[in-house]
């Protein structure tokens, strides 16, 4: 049977490449330009696709077609995604998404844009979100180290497919087996999709330090402290902190906090470089999540009065034009208490 992709960008293709390595694969578009254009050029975010990925821009036929299917679109787009997929989906589907990005209920928009406090119940991660816009039950999430530039260039990774159900990491490791990934399995799902959509906040502080000049004792120091805040502020929301110490944690955190390739990474790099983060963000060819994730965290910390300094400097930072020098200075004299403090 075909598996389906949605979102064809460049780790929604990388991800289909991997998948046609074992069974046919339908690759999703919205465009029915940018499906003519892949099937005739066999190219998809600049990179050459198997030839057994059939590129489509018909979401009935990738639902009717596929019963397992990987939807890895920007989270700012996912549930317009999934609202339109929704009437062609069955209860006995299996959706795998890769998306590192958390949704805000209208109403938690509306108290953290006029009161920057954000409640748990006003947030959705992906599986929630397909959970309460589909029929859909047996849901799983893929996240770890996975920059895809290098992974399209067939370099060896690894990520954790997390689930409640066996059957869906089964399916999911069966169907993305490869000599050239790993996939290892986990069952909480809430804190697989935690880490990965919070180590963001960490790749655009890593981004900053190395745009100043500030060296890597400096990044080091961020990347540590900003490890302890996330976990705190992931366990408040119901996160098994187990979860932050794999591959989705500080696999994910080594890879995206040290890599130019990284988009998030790119982001506090540029902005360290003088750029407005509008200019960044209008001027990036693929979404980076960790701007819009930064903002909820702060409103998250604030409702749940969490200490999390390096979160709320950055937000000032990215929203609320603090100097990212004024920044630095004021975490290097905060006084932070103990070095582990999560455990």
């Amino acid at each position: 049977m075909s598996v389906g992709v949605i979102g064809a960008g460049s780790f929604g293709t990388v991800v289909a490449n991997l998948l046609a390595e074992n069974q046919h694969v339908y690759l999703y578009t919205r465009s029915d330009d940018t499906a003519a254009s892949m099937t005739s050029s066999r190219m998809s975010a600049g990179q050459q696709i198997h030839d057994n990925i059939t590129p489509t821009s018909n979401l009935p036929l990738l639902a009717q077609s596929c019963h397992l299917l990987f939807p890895v679109v920007p989270s700012q787009g996912f549930k317009e995604m999934i609202r339109a997929l929704a009437p062609y989906l069955k209860p006995d589907n299996i959706m795998i998404h890769g998306t590192k990005g958390l949704s805000v209920k209208k109403k938690g928009e509306k108290s953290l844009s006029s009161q920057g406090l954000l409640q748990r119940e006003h947030v959705l991660t992906m599986s929630e979100l397909i959970r309460r816009e589909s029929v859909v039950v047996r849901i799983g999430c893929i996240a770890g180290p996975n920059l895809s530039k290098e992974m399209s260039q067939g370099l060896p990774a690894a990520a954790v497919l997390a689930s409640r159900f066996d059957e869906v990491i089964l399916e999911g490791q069966k169907a993305l087996k490869s000599h050239r990934f790993q996939l290892y399995g986990g069952h909480d799902i809430l804190g697989i999709e935690l880490a990965g959509v919070l180590k963001n906040i960490l790749a655009i502080g890593s981004g900053m330090v190395s745009g100043l000049d500030y060296g890597e004792n400096a990044r080091a120091l961020l990347i540590t402290k900003g490890l302890s805040e996330i976990i705190h502020l992931a366990k408040a929301l119901g996160a098994d902190v187990k979860s932050f110490l794999g591959l989705a944690g500080i696999g994910d955190i080594i890879a995206t906090c040290s890599s130019p390739t990284s988009r998030n990474f790119t982001v506090g790099y540029r902005m360290a470089k003088g750029e407005s983060i509008q200019q960044i963000m209008e001027t990036m060819e693929e979404t980076a999540e960790g701007v819009n994730t930064i903002r909820i965290a702060s409103g998250l910390a604030r409702y749940y009065n969490i200490n999390c300094p390096i979160i709320t400097t950055l937000h000032k930072g990215i929203f609320e034009d603090l100097s990212l020098e004024a920044g630095i200075n004021y975490l290097m004299n905060y006084r932070f208490s103990m070095d582990v403090d999560f455990l």
